[in-house]
Order: structure tokens, then sequence, then C-alpha cells
């Protein structure tokens, strides 16, 4: 071959080559650019999406004052449900009933407040317990009921005869949700009526519950919906101003019901009303509803250490206690807790899981370190606090159940009488 040929074929090939190297390089170049916009992008996010120690700060706030406020809600609603079950007549039941409807509401604001304080999370750590849907539909309409005389309007309550018997969910949270939908629905109307419907839908191995909220109110437009879901925003000004209220109560609802792997629409005209549809995904459960009739169980008489360090508390869980016909004896703190059933004959242990000194989780290892039949004491946790996981560090701590306050004495009742059974949970 000519050596000119041979060196324009040379000069190609070494073009071609450069041409490769240039475009691998580019390719490089652009990927690994790429790469590090989408890692800078990727880490900017984790840093706006992590929470700030001043937003953990006043998440830990919240939560202690939630635990603070619930102790005092535990006597109020055990108080008001000893006086509905005694001999009373129709009018003082009624206000009995009402009391406890209260307390009961109280307690499911303080959850949606610790809960609004967690906002930028993606999602709700939710609690796994069985519970009567038809009992929780009977509450609320109880409450709904009382709200609605005070305004002179008309309130309805149907609950549908297909509604499971027991589910297993998130009670706590979802009757937060009812009573802020109900809440709002008596707010909103100034004269007329409002309605609770509950229902249930096969999905299926599970069960989908529908919760339908009406009233003849103020009314929405497409507007004011689209922006009730928006934090601390309402429907309107004119609403926010007439009616006042945070705006949290709706995107509270909204993240309840999506945590439940479920939904919750809003139909409304002005003028004529609104409808909210909450609907939230449940799995049935074998077992049947406890009856409430009165709160005595056949059984021996109890020997209960209660480790309670609110001085109202006391008074109240030995009130309790006294009426349910057991003995009580009381320390306020951990270590006393530990030294008390390692020296005493104790039945069953009320252990308060925030206590000073040494808290009832640790208390309730010690306790479990003890020498013979002292580390065998069944042991009740009880707390103030709904943070993610409580249960489960204290089932890992040794306990055999575990309530979140409020307790009502019939919730008590149910466990205690297992230990006079002789089931330790």
């Amino acid at each position: 071959m000519p050596f000119w040929l041979r060196g324009r074929g040379m000069a190609k090939k070494r073009a071609k080559q450069r041409r490769r190297t240039a475009v691998r390089k580019t390719v490089h170049k652009t990927v690994h650019k790429t790469v590090r916009k989408a890692v800078r992008k990727t880490a900017v996010k984790a840093a706006r999406s992590a929470p700030r120690p001043q937003a953990r700060a006043v998440e830990a706030a919240l939560a202690g004052v939630a635990h603070e406020i619930r102790t005092p809600l535990t006597g109020i609603l055990a108080l008001a449900e000893l006086l509905a079950a005694s001999d009373l007549g129709e009018r003082e039941r009624q206000w009995a009933d009402a009391i406890k409807s209260g307390a009961e509401h109280l307690s499911a604001m303080t959850t949606l407040i610790v809960d609004a304080a967690k906002a930028d999370a993606t999602r709700l750590t939710l609690q796994h317990e069985p519970f009567s849907p038809r009992r929780l539909t009977e509450a609320v309409g109880r409450a709904l009921k009382a709200r609605a005389d005070t305004k002179g309007l008309t309130a309805e309550v149907v609950i549908a005869r297909d509604l499971p018997a027991m589910v297993r969910g998130d009670e706590l949270r979802l009757r937060a949700a009812l009573e802020n939908l109900v809440d709002n629905a008596v707010k909103f109307t100034e004269k007329g009526s409002v309605s609770l419907t509950a229902g249930a839908e096969r999905a299926g191995q599970r069960v989908r519950l529908v919760f339908t909220v009406t009233d003849s109110g103020a009314g929405l437009s497409k507007q004011d919906i689209a922006r009730l879901f928006r934090p601390f925003r309402q429907g309107s000004e004119e609403i926010a101003r007439r009616y006042g209220g945070s705006g949290l109560g709706l995107v509270f609802v909204k993240r309840v019901a999506r945590a439940m792997a479920g939904g919750l629409a809003v139909t409304g005209t002005p003028g004529r009303g609104s409808t909210f549809r909450l609907t939230v995904s449940a799995a049935p459960v074998e077992g049947r509803v406890p009856s409430g009739d009165g709160l005595r169980v056949p059984g021996r008489s109890l020997r209960i250490l209660c480790a309670e360090d609110n001085p109202y508390g006391r008074v109240v869980m030995n009130t309790i206690l006294t009426e349910l016909g057991h003995r009580a004896d009381f320390v306020d703190d951990g270590e006393a807790a530990v030294s008390a059933v390692a020296g005493g004959s104790y039945d069953v242990v009320l252990m308060d899981v925030t206590l000073p000194l040494v808290d009832g989780l640790e208390a309730t290892r010690r306790i479990r370190t003890l020498p013979g039949s002292a580390a065998q004491t069944p042991i009740v946790g009880v707390s103030g606090r709904t943070e993610p996981g409580d249960e489960a560090a204290a089932r890992a701590a040794g306990m055999n159940f575990y309530f979140t306050k409020p307790v009502s004495p019939a919730r008590l009742v149910d466990a205690l009488s297992k230990f006079q059974r002789g089931d330790r949970g």
C-alpha cells in the first residue's frame, strides 16, 4: 500500500480514537456531574426533612405536657365511670356520662396536639390493639349529641348492623379524628342538624370502616375545600375570623386516615352544609365485646403495689382499687418500687412508666432480676406518652400489660381479672 494512503488511514484511525476518547470524557463528566447533583440534592432534601433540634425539643415538651394532662384526666374519667356505674338517678347518670365524654375528648385533643408537632414526619406510627368499632361510634355519638344539645341542634347517630364486633387498629387516634370531625360539624352549624353514621365494607381479608359526618351548616365551596388540608389554614378568612381554631384538625384527620390505609373525602355546598367521609382499613379479630355491665369481677381480692409519683393520681387510683375490692400500697419512685416488690408479696404491680430517680422501665428490668417468685410478679405499665415503640419497649422490659392514660376502670378490671384467674398476660 502506498505510504501516503497508509498515513491517511492512520490519521483517520487516530482521529476516530480521539473522538471516542472525547465522547468517553464527556459521558464520564456528564455522569459524574449528574451523580454529584443528585447526591447534593438528596443530601439537601434529607437535611430539610430531618427533625431539627428545635422541632425535637418542641415535640418532647408537648409530649411531656400531654403526659401531665393525661394523669388528672385518668382520675376524672375513672371517677365519672364509677359514678355512672353506681346507683344514680337518670339525670345524675347523664351528668356523669357528660363528664366522662368531656375527659375522653380532652384526651383525644392531647393526642392531636402531640401529633401536630410531628407535622413534618412522613407517616404516623400507629398502635395495633383490639377495639370495638360499635363502642367507639357510640362514645363519639354521645359526645356529638351532648355538644349538639348545647346549641339546640338535632343530632342523629346511625350504626350499621354489619359493623364487625372487634377489629385491630389505633382506637385512640381514630377517636381523636372522629372527635375532630363531629366537633367541627357542631361548631360550623348554627341551626338544623348534625349526624354520624358508621358502616363497614369488606376489602379482602380486611374490613374498611366507613364513618360519615354530615351537617346543615355553613357549607364549603370547591375553593374552600382546596384550602382545608393545608396546615394552619381554614376554609376561608371569614370562617377563621368567625369560628377561630388552629387549622390543624383536618390535616391531622387526613394523616390518620392515610396511615390507616384509608382516606378523607369532603363534599359541600355553601349555605347548605358539608359531608366528611372518613375511611380506614382494619383487620377483624376474634373476640367478644366486653359487656361493661358493672365494674366488679368475681374473684379474690388482690394485693397491689402502685408506683405513681403524682399525688392526685395516687388518691384516684386508691379510690378505684378500693371500690373494686382490692388492697393497694403506694410508692412514688422506681427504686422504692423495686424494694417493695423484693420485700413484699404482691399479686400485681401498677407501674407508671414516667417516674423520678428510676423510671418504670428500668424498675421493671430490676424486678425481673430479683431472686425467687418476686421476679415473676405481674406488672401493668401505665403511661401518659404515646410515642412509637413505647409499648414494645415496655414489653421488652418485662411488663405484662401496657395502658395509655387515661385508663378507664373497665380496662383495669379486665386486666386485673386475668391475674385473679392466674393468667399473666
